[in-house]
């Protein structure tokens, strides 16, 4: 991927005798006369680093380093000819990434860029290692939903939400019937293949701010904002349905299906993670004992 840079200069001459050395080095380059054109030019540009003056009309090249910090993720190399009112330290305060002295000697400079860039690099890299690190920490490996530390996490936030913005808030659970038989016939593969689909429908029959979760073992969950009982229970019988109708093939030449039984509950202002819970779970016992592959409800104490 090519470097796309921004070089801000108030001067002519030293503006287009810089463009021609980027161009040359291999780096894609545009230019801007003074910091506003620049902050109106990074609007519309990919840019990853831009090399300013410090001295220009208007804002000069350290209060534009400040602006571009607050919104871009740009690398900033500064440039000044006055060494002595200006310090490497008051640049990197700013935010800058490097800081050079004019008349600028362009082979220094391009060593310059190249640290900053491998910087940049090295930075960006770390970043996507981070991100990749917390998606681990609240992911099930197998089923790509959400784990049962985060579900408890995030149940505590939405609930400290509905109770604050007196919206709806339903819970449900969701047990696979017989799995423990399927994992014994057909081997604990072919079971990973259930609950992986399962994860994967689960998902695809939510809205984006609802949030399914990996429970424990062949149990899931599934938190839905803003939404009523009985307009969960639409939702779960969506889910039963959709899985009832997946055909397995756990061996050659056999075909075989799975259900659900569903436990779905509504939120109660004021109470606690744990009651809530235990009333989906007790609501998905429910579907279980009445034959298993069905949607039960129970609601909050208050609509008793």
């Amino acid at each position: 991927m090519k470097i796309h840079t921004l070089i801000v200069e108030d001067d002519p001459a030293v503006r287009q005798s810089m463009v021609e050395f980027m161009r040359m080095v291999g780096f894609e380059c545009d230019v801007a006369s003074n910091a506003e054109e620049a902050l109106m030019l990074l609007k519309t540009l990919d840019t990853q680093l831009v090399i300013t003056d410090i001295m220009m009309p208007g804002m000069n090249g350290l209060e534009l380093t400040d602006a571009i910090k607050k919104d871009y993720d740009v690398d900033v190399i500064v440039m000044t000819g006055y060494s002595g009112h200006y310090s490497y330290e008051e640049a990197i305060g700013k935010g800058a990434s490097d800081f050079v002295f004019k008349p600028i000697r362009f082979q220094e400079l391009l060593l310059r860029i190249r640290r900053v860039l491998r910087e940049r690099e090295f930075r960006l890299e770390r970043d996507r290692m981070m991100a990749e690190l917390q998606q681990l920490a609240i992911t099930d490996n197998l089923t790509q939903l959400y784990n049962s530390r985060y579900f408890f996490s995030q149940l505590k936030m939405e609930m400290e939400r509905a109770s604050r913005y007196t919206h709806n808030l339903s819970l449900m659970l969701l047990d696979i019937d017989f799995f423990k038989n399927y994992n014994d016939t057909h081997g604990h593969l072919e079971g990973d293949v259930v609950l992986g689909t399962i994860g994967r429908t689960i998902k695809s029959c939510l809205r984006t701010m609802d949030t399914a979760y990996r429970y424990g073992g062949e149990e899931f969950t599934a938190i839905l904002p803003y939404t009523s009982g009985e307009e969960a229970v639409t939702v779960a019988e969506r889910i039963r349905t959709t899985i009832r109708d997946i055909t397995f093939s756990p061996a050659p030449d056999l075909k075989t299906r799975v259900t659900l039984s569903v436990g779905v509950t509504e939120y109660a202002a004021g109470e606690n993670e744990t009651c809530f819970v235990t009333r989906a779970d007790k609501a998905m016992y429910i579907s279980k004992k009445n034959g298993r592959n069905q949607v039960s409800f129970l609601p909050p104490p208050s609509t008793v």
